[in-house]
């Protein structure tokens, strides 16, 4: 708008200059209006090529961001879906791991039943074989009675069918357990896949995250100062309540500073507007504010209907990690503390999605907690999710439901569980409202 109102200026003022022509012209004219109205002719040609030249650019820039636009949301979603497959190999391989266990646990019981019946065999045939060495006439002129050697004969008789039942059950044993080994095999190779296909996963996923923060670079020099001041922030707040009111405050702000900034550009661009450019100018912001619903619309994807209570819909939310809840939302923590959110046991290393859509509003260590991250949500929600190993997003992005954030830490992090709350106006409420419930604990 500024360049075409210059461009403007100059082609009025060309005409002037070309119309007030006579002779010798009035001072102040251009040389060239004042010699020759051919120059004039080219002056205005060159004003026109690049007012034209200026108006390609502008549809270039325009494309080009929605092209950015359109990629970006691609990649969210094919982020969304290759968290959701590897929260799958998650529990897949969890399960594959404790079914291993079991069968080794089976097996070495097996080969110490095997080793036991071996030894017992193994001394009763030494006893026969020692007796088979004594040749019969050894056998006459041993010092015993004739009773005690036909009793020892019949003893000897009725060992040989005991001793053959128990060489059949050794044999059936070894079977069992050549079995039970070659399911042991194939269950090892079948988690040794699992675990190749999620580290596939997870592979897929650090590339698209690094992808996703290539395409947001325009505005990484604006994210790293909203960042610092979530930091100083995070110092001076005394508990995570007034964490929270401050960076509303802050977003308030911001707001009615976006507002007063769009307000003071109107008004300005109004004063100098003339009467001939309105109509064009209001159409321009008319087509400016549909292509901002459009991208609006493109980014934010319609959620669940709201409850009556203003809060997300059922399924709004969901796990922010795959794994088993180990303490509910009222129920008592380790620590014996009523506990505010849930708290997740997950795999070290596991994937920890957005619960819903919304934006980041802080990132980073706070005091105790380790690494934190707090998203706004619309209608006054806020998600709280603590325990993190690593964190993949940064303060003013917005997220989708499921879309990657970070990762779980190792045990050797100190804290292996997540830690999951979700509050309304500031006030912690049962997250599980919003999830499938598993076994019906925990609902208030």
């Amino acid at each position: 708008m500024r360049r075409a109102a210059l461009a403007a200026a100059a082609l009025l003022g060309a005409a002037g200059g070309f119309g007030g022509f006579s002779g010798g012209g009035p001072a102040g004219k251009p040389a060239w209006a004042q010699a020759d109205p051919r120059a004039s002719q080219r002056a205005l040609t060159e004003i026109e090529r690049q007012i034209e030249a200026g108006r390609q650019r502008d549809a270039a820039l325009a494309r080009s961001g929605e092209a950015l636009e359109r990629e970006l949301e691609g990649l969210r979603t094919r982020l969304v879906q290759t968290a959701d497959e590897a929260a799958k190999l998650e529990t897949e391989l969890t399960g594959l791991e404790e079914t291993l266990r079991a069968l080794e646990a089976e097996e070495s019981a097996q080969a110490g039943k095997l080793d036991a019946d071996r030894a017992s065999i193994a001394e009763l045939l030494g006893g026969l074989q020692r007796l088979s060495r004594i040749p019969p006439e050894a056998m006459i002129a041993r010092p015993e009675s004739p009773v005690d050697t036909l009793r020892s004969a019949l003893l000897l008789r009725s060992a040989v069918p005991i001793l053959r039942e128990r060489a059949e059950a050794l044999a059936v044993s070894l079977q069992r357990l050549a079995d039970l080994r070659a399911d042991l095999s194939g269950r090892r190779a079948q988690a040794q896949g699992a675990r190749t296909a999620l580290a596939a996963r997870q592979d897929e996923i650090a590339r698209l995250v690094e992808r996703r923060q290539e395409l947001q670079q325009q505005t990484e020099e604006e994210r790293r100062q909203v960042s610092d001041r979530m930091a100083r922030l995070g110092n001076e707040a005394q508990d995570l309540r007034g964490l929270i009111e401050r960076l509303e405050r802050e977003a308030e702000q911001r707001r009615r500073e976006e507002q007063r900034r769009k307000a003071e550009a109107l008004a300005r661009a109004k004063a100098e507007r003339e009467k001939a450019e309105r109509e064009q100018a209001a159409r321009a912001a008319a087509a400016a504010a549909e292509r901002e619903r459009e991208i609006a619309a493109s980014i934010t994807p319609p959620t669940a209907p709201d409850r009556p209570d203003g809060g997300p819909g059922e399924g709004a939310s969901r796990l922010p990690v795959a794994g088993q809840v180990t303490t509910r939302y009222g129920e008592a923590d380790k620590f014996g503390v009523t506990s505010r959110g849930l708290t997740v046991s997950a795999r070290p290393g596991a994937q920890v999605v957005a619960p819903s859509s919304g934006s980041i509003m802080f990132a980073g260590p706070f005091r105790g907690y380790g690494l934190i991250l707090i998203v706004e949500h619309p209608n006054g929600y806020h998600s709280l999710i603590a325990g993190l190993g690593r964190i993949d997003t940064k303060v003013g992005q917005r997220v989708l439901a499921g879309e990657p954030l970070g990762v779980m830490g190792s045990p050797a992090d100190g804290n292996p569980d997540l830690y999951f709350e979700l509050r309304r106006n500031g006030q912690p409420i049962n997250p599980q409202r919003g999830l499938p419930a598993s076994d019906g604990k925990g609902q208030g």
